[in-house]
């Protein structure tokens, strides 16, 4: 049956759909959300907020559609949490002031109140980031104006909706590299499509509603390795809590209306003031403001001076401050926590003579013969073969660490996504000691093994280990598999890139140049020692005028050339 208008009754069924749609989903949500920062909670944060729409809803019902819409709005802009929260009440809010006079709405004044509320969102974030619950909304939106004029029906408008919300939604990794590195698509977005999908089934009568699997919304492609033996981590668990820079999730109002009992004569509210002051506190700064209240949304390391600045507009209210590496740091330890129950049941019972071990061993992850050497020649017990593309699981760090004998055993990933598969391996040896050194590359786990003394105490060599992995600084050089823009950089397929503690520095067709203006990012006065590790597809002579190249260049910086043997890389950098 053809349905082209809809009233505040239907908008009623629609909102109630999605809320049940969405609190099935919380998990599935959080398991994705890893930007902007990997707190595990999106579906959470998204799913109160929109309760907090429908409570309002429920208050405030009516046939008039202009009048449901302006009561979910207000519910959640009070109820809005975390980034996604904010954006969402946004959207809704200029959804909600396209409809405001219309006791029904067909395909066009939805599609019209969609794109309004996309206009909204991005003018109340400071600094919007692309591949994110806002591109799925804006390019929804963009689809929705233009297919309303061909889709009367609503139930085929929504249709082209979610259609374009899932297209939407696929790429967003291809905006955010963050999403591209860990596997997934980004949280807020899959929040939006789920509401989305709901208001479809709702419109279509398809009965009981159903959301795609989950695999629907993973990279496949890219997707990384499990983490323990008998599920998937959640994608944060692929980032490290340090990784965090602000580390209190602050939100709170300011009354800008009289309160009884308050101090009075209070500064003059001015938003773009108000924002820039705000600014300099953090970052994923949401301010939304209308003529009684201010909302805010801010990540800080200091919470304290955000709520000061906050008083001397009005009276705060609804505050709520949370500890993001707690958060991160509880998430990780849940997911080490199952990881290790299904890893202890395959795990072998050690058999060695205790009597037999000794004080301190070390297990080291690297790739390459010319690495496998170059460890076992300053010590490691046992060097596991892995990297960006073959990470060792949790039970071959825990044989290993078994391997060496020893009663404390030493660590060395070096590389960010077998930390955490080291970090549960420490669980399962109830008869050892294992001891993760954070070392994210190969340069960092060679400088840990430097300063390692084997008669000083466990806990003095994992910090000097740490503290000395920090102070290297190191570089990649390897070839691009797709055209892409990053860090400011246009790359190309096929040209050579190099990469500098994570970050794309230069992209160049001539290994030598790209090599070169690598090496120039890496050292600075204080760097006086440059070593270069070769790969397995390193040219001699290639090499050898690379070398003469950086002497001319640096002539003051001590040259240290090894043979790693590394797939991928032709060079990897280390300057100390």
């Amino acid at each position: 049956m053809s349905k082209r208008l809809i009233s505040g009754t239907d908008f009623i069924q629609m909102v109630l759909r999605a809320s049940s749609a969405l609190t099935s989903r919380v998990k599935e949500v959080n398991a994705l959300n890893v930007f902007p920062v990997p707190d595990g909670d999106t579906g959470t944060n998204m799913n109160m907020t929109w309760n907090s729409g429908v409570e309002e809803l429920k208050k405030r019902s009516s046939e008039h559609l202009g009048k449901c819409a302006e009561a979910l709005a207000k519910g959640l802009m009070l109820g809005a949490r975390g980034n996604s929260g904010v954006i969402l009440s946004q959207l809704f809010r200029g959804f909600s002031k396209a409809v405001a006079e219309l006791a029904e709405a067909n395909a066009q004044q939805l599609a019209a109140a969609l794109q309004q509320g996309v206009d909204t969102a991005y003018k109340a974030v400071m600094k919007p980031v692309e591949g994110t619950i806002l591109t799925v909304a804006r390019e929804t939106a963009k689809h929705a104006v233009s297919s309303a004029r061909w889709k009367p029906d609503l139930g085929e408008f929504f249709q082209e909706v979610v259609s374009k919300a899932r297209e939407a939604l696929s790429r967003t990794p291809d905006l955010l590299p963050v999403l591209k590195q860990v596997g997934v698509v980004d949280a807020g977005g899959r929040g939006l499509v789920i509401l989305y999908e709901a208001f479809q089934e709702t419109l279509t009568d398809a009965g009981e509603w159903t959301a795609p699997p989950m695999e629907a919304y993973v990279v496949a492609d890219e997707a990384p390795a499990s983490a323990d033996a008998g599920g998937h981590a959640p994608a944060q668990a692929h980032l490290a809590t340090e990784e965090i820079k602000f580390g209190y999730c602050t939100e709170f109002m300011v009354r800008l209306t009289p309160v009884p009992g308050a101090p009075g004569n209070r500064r003059p509210f001015r938003e773009a003031e108000f924002r820039s002051r705000l600014s300099e506190f953090g970052d994923s700064l949401l301010v939304v403001a209308d003529e009684e209240f201010v909302k805010v949304h801010v990540h800080a390391e200091e919470p304290g001076k955000v709520l000061s600045l906050g008083l001397e507009y009005g009276a705060l209210d609804r505050i709520k401050i949370e500890n993001m590496r707690l958060q991160h740091t509880h998430l990780l330890d849940e997911a080490n926590r199952e990881a290790a129950a299904a890893v202890r049941t395959a795990a072998q019972p050690d058999t060695a003579p205790q009597a037999a071990r000794k004080r301190f061993g070390i297990v080291a992850v690297s790739v390459g013969s010319g690495l496998k050497d170059i460890f076992s020649s300053v010590g490691v017990d046992v060097v596991l073969s892995g990297g960006q593309t073959m990470n060792p699981s949790t039970e071959d760090i825990v044989q290993a660490a078994r391997k060496t004998g020893a009663e404390t055993v030493f660590v060395l990933p070096n590389n960010s996504n077998i930390i955490m598969a080291a970090r549960q391996a420490a669980e399962l040896l109830d008869d050892q000691r294992l001891v993760v050194v954070p070392t994210r590359t190969i340069p960092q786990g060679m400088a840990a093994l430097v300063v390692f003394n084997p008669e000083e105490s466990a806990e003095f060599n994992a910090e000097e280990m740490a503290r000395a992995a920090a102070g290297v600084r190191s570089g990649q050089v390897t070839k691009a598999v797709r055209d892409t823009e990053l860090d400011g950089l246009t790359v190309r397929e096929g040209a050579y890139i190099g990469i500098a503690d994570s970050k794309l520095v230069a992209a160049e067709d001539d290994l030598i140049v790209c090599c070169l203006k690598l090496v120039s990012r890496m050292l600075d006065d204080d760097r006086e020692i440059l070593t270069v590790l070769t790969g397995e597809d390193a040219d001699p002579a290639t090499t050898e005028r690379l070398i003469a190249a950086i002497t001319e260049e640096h002539p003051d910086v001590e040259l240290e050339l090894h043979d790693g043997g590394q797939p991928l890389y032709p060079y990897l950098f280390a300057a100390e």
